[in-house]
C-alpha cells in the first residue's frame, strides 16, 4: 500500500445515482399504496370505487364491521402461507435481518407481496400504519436492484437502505428522520459513503411527495410558546414514565405472539383470529380501525376530552397488540404515535388540572409522549425527534422532545435489553448491534502498534547457519517469521519457520532463495484497520512498516498479535475508573 485510501471513490456517483431512481420508485409506490389501502377502505366499509384515503371509522355497518378485518386477515395468511412468509410482521426487523444475514438481499416477490398484503390489512381494517410496510417495500426494491447488477454487498445494503428511508420521507414528508431512521436501525454505521446516497434517496423522494400531496405538515399543529423550564422538566419526566410503558408495550407484544405460537393451528389462520379482536374493538370504537393519522392530528391539537383520550389509547393498544401478535402484515409507528400521543396528552391534562402554575401545554405534552414512546421502543433517538419536528413543524417542541426522548430512551436501555425491532431477530439467533462507534484501530497508525526492535535475515546468510541458531532457542529465535534485507538493508522479503526447516531445501541455500514474492509493506502513517484488511486480503500474518518517505526503509513489523494487543488501551478507556486531577491541584 502506497497511498491513504480517499474517503470517497467514484463508485459513489454510481451508487448516489441509483439510490436517486430509487427514492423516485419509493415516492410513487408510496402514492400507490396510500390510494390502494384508500380503495380497498372504501370497498370494504363504504362499499363505494374510491381511492381518497380516509378513516373507516365513519362507517355505519354495524356489527357486519366485525368480520371484515378477520376477512382480511384471512386473505393475509393465505398470502403468508403460499407467497412468502416473510411478509408476516411490521416490515423493519424482517428488513433489518436481511441486512445482518444475508447480505441485504430480499426475494424480488416481496416487492409486491408485501405492500399488497399491508393493503389487504390495513384497508380492511387493521389498526397498522403504511409506514412499515412501505418501508419493507422500498428496501426490497433496493436489495433487488442491487441483485440485478454488479455491486458489493455494502453498496447493496445502502441501496436497501435507500430504498426503505425513501419510501418513509414519502408517506410523512420526513426526509431528515428518514435518513437517521435508516442509520440506527438498518445501516448501523455512520459512514459518508452510505450516508450520501441515502439522504440523496430521500430527498428525491420527498420533493416528489411535496408535487403529488402537498407540502404541509401531516400532523399540522397551531403554534405554541417556548415552554419554560417548570415545563421542560415536566415533559421530561414524561419522558422517562413513557419509557417505562414501551418496555411493558414491546414485552406485551411478543408475550401475545408467544401465545398465538401456542395454539394448535396451523399459523396462516392466525391473522384471521387477530381480525376478530380487531372487529370487535373496531365496533366498540370505530377510531381504532385503519391507519389513525387523523386521531393522531386530533391528539396533537387538543380536540379530544380525556374520557375519549383513556378509551382510544386502550382499546387501540389491545386492538394493534392482538393483530400484531397474530402475524399480519402492518407498520408499528402510527399505532406507537397514536398511544403514545394520547399517553402525553393524558399526562398534560393532569399536570394542567393538579400543578396549573407549570403551564404546561397538553398539545406538546402529546408530542412528546408520541415521540418518546417510538424512541423508548425502538431505541431510535434522534431520528424520534427530527420526526416529530418534521411532520409538525413546530420548532419550539425541539427542546421538549429532545428532553423526553433521551429520558424514555434512558430508561428503556436501562431496563430492557433488546427493542420492539430487534426482539424477534434476537429469539431467531441473529445478533443486533445495538452502539455503534468509531471503529479503534482507525484512531491509530501502523507506527505506533508495530514493533520496531526487528530481529531480521539477510539474504546472504546460508540456511543451515540459520538453522543452527534458531536451535539455540534463544529469545531472538522465537519468532515465526523475520524480515529479510539485502546488503543496503533494504527489505526484500519475509521468511517464516516454516519455510526455514523444510526438509527439501539443502543448508548451502541462501535465505534470499527462499523468498516466494516480494514483501507486503504499509508506510508507517496508514492506519491499523487498514493493517488488518491488507492481512486479511493477502492471507499473511505479517506486515512489514515502512517509513513514510521511503518504501524500502524498514521501521518495523505488525503481526496478528500486535493487532490485538492495540485493543488493550481500548479496553483501558472503557473500564479503568481513574482521577488525574485533585481538587487542590484544580484550584
Amino acid at each position: 500500500m502506497r497511498n491513504q485510501p480517499k474517503l470517497l471513490n467514484q463508485r459513489i456517483l454510481w451508487i448516489s445515482g441509483l439510490c436517486i431512481v430509487l427514492g423516485v420508485v419509493s415516492a410513487f409506490t408510496a402514492h400507490a399504496l396510500i390510494e390502494l389501502i384508500g380503495l380497498i377502505t372504501n370497498i370494504t366499509f363504504y362499499g363505494r370505487l374510491s381511492t381518497s384515503f380516509i378513516s373507516p371509522a365513519a362507517n355505519h355497518l354495524g356489527l357486519w364491521v366485525i368480520p371484515i378485518p378477520m376477512i382480511g386477515g384471512l386473505i393475509v395468511g393465505g398470502m403468508a402461507r403460499w407467497g412468502s412468509k416473510a411478509i408476516r410482521g411490521h416490515g423493519i426487523p424482517e428488513a433489518m435481518e436481511q441486512v445482518l444475514r444475508n447480505e441485504s438481499r430480499i426475494p424480488a416477490r416481496i416487492t409486491w407481496l408485501k405492500p399488497l398484503s399491508s393493503a389487504i390489512a390495513i384497508g380492511t381494517g387493521g389498526p397498522f400504519g403504511a409506514e412499515g410496510p412501505i418501508i419493507a417495500t422500498g428496501g426490497a426494491l433496493g436489495s433487488v436492484l442491487g441483485q440485478l447488477i454488479h455491486v458489493t454487498a455494502d453498496e447493496r445494503k445502502v441501496l436497501l437502505a435507500a430504498g426503505a428511508a425513501a419510501g418513509m420521507a414519502a408517506i410523512f414528508a420526513a426526509p431528515v428522520s428518514a435518513v437517521l431512521l435508516a442509520i440506527e436501525l438498518l445501516l448501523f454505521e455512520r459512514r459518508a459513503r452510505s450516508l450520501v446516497p441515502v439522504a440523496l434517496a430521500t430527498v428525491t423522494a420527498t420533493s416528489i411527495r411535496y408535487q403529488l400531496e402537498g407540502d404541509g405538515a401531516i400532523f399540522a399543529m397551531s403554534n405554541f410558546a417556548i415552554p419554560g423550564i417548570g415545563a421542560i422538566i415536566a415533559y421530561t419526566i414524561l419522558g422517562g414514565l413513557i419509557g417505562l410503558i414501551s418496555i411493558w408495550i414491546s414485552k406485551s407484544i411478543y408475550s401475545i405472539e408467544d401465545i398465538f405460537e401456542k395454539l394448535p393451528i396451523h399459523w396462516m389462520w392466525w391473522p384471521a383470529l387477530g381480525g376478530l379482536a380487531v372487529g370487535i374493538i373496531g365496533y366498540i370504537n370505530p377510531h381504532t380501525l385503519g391507519v389513525g393519522y387523523e386521531n393522531i392530528a386530533s391528539i396533537l391539537n387538543g380536540q379530544l376530552a380525556i374520557d375519549a383520550l383513556i378509551t382510544l389509547c386502550f382499546l387501540k393498544l389491545i386492538s394493534w397488540s392482538i393483530a400484531l401478535g397474530s402475524g399480519t402484515s402492518g407498520g408499528t409507528l402510527a399505532p406507537l404515535f397514536t398511544i403514545g400521543s394520547a399517553l402525553g396528552a393524558i399526562y398534560g391534562l393532569a399536570i394542567v388540572h393538579w400543578l396549573p402554575w407549570l403551564n404546561l401545554d397538553p398539545r406538546i405534552a402529546a408530542l412528546v409522549g408520541m415521540a418518546a414512546l417510538f424512541a423508548g421502543a425502538s431505541r431510535a433517538l434522534l431520528a424520534s425527534v427530527v420526526f416529530a419536528f418534521e411532520t409538525t413543524l413546530q420548532p419550539h417542541g425541539l427542546l421538549p422532545l429532545l428532553g423526553g426522548c433521551t429520558a424514555a430512551y434512558l430508561v428503556s436501555a436501562l431496563i430492557m435489553r433488546n427493542t420492539i425491532m430487534s426482539e424477534k431477530l434476537i429469539r431467531r439467533g441473529v445478533r443486533v448491534p445495538s452502539e455503534y462507534s468509531a471503529d479503534y484501530l482507525e484512531r491509530i497508525t501502523a507506527g505506533e502498534i508495530s514493533s520496531q526492535d526487528v530481529i531480521s535475515l539477510q539474504s546472504s546468510q546460508l540456511v543451515g547457519e540459520v538453522r543452527t541458531w534458531l536451535a539455540q532457542e534463544s529469545t531472538e529465535a522465537q519468532h515465526q517469521g523475520y524480515p529479510v534485507l539485502n546488503k543496503s538493508n533494504d527489505v526484500v522479503g519475509v521468511v517464516t519457520r516454516k519455510d526455514l526447516m523444510k526438509s527439501a531445501i539443502p543448508p548451502d541455500a541462501s535465505i534470499g532463495d527462499l523468498i516466494a514474492r516480494s514483501p507486503l509493506t504499509i508506510p508507517e502513517s496508514h492506519t491499523a484497520r487498514e493493517v488488518a484488511d491488507q492481512m486479511l486480503k493477502h492471507d499473511t500474518g505479517r506486515i512489514i512498516v515502512t517509513k513514510d518517505t521511503d518504501s524500502n526503509c524498514m521501521l518495523g513489523i505488525i503481526t496478528r498479535s500486535d493487532l490485538l494487543s492495540a485493543h488493550s488501551q481500548r479496553l483501558k478507556e472503557a473500564s479503568e475508573v481513574t482521577r488525574h486531577l485533585s481538587p487542590k491541584k484544580a484550584i
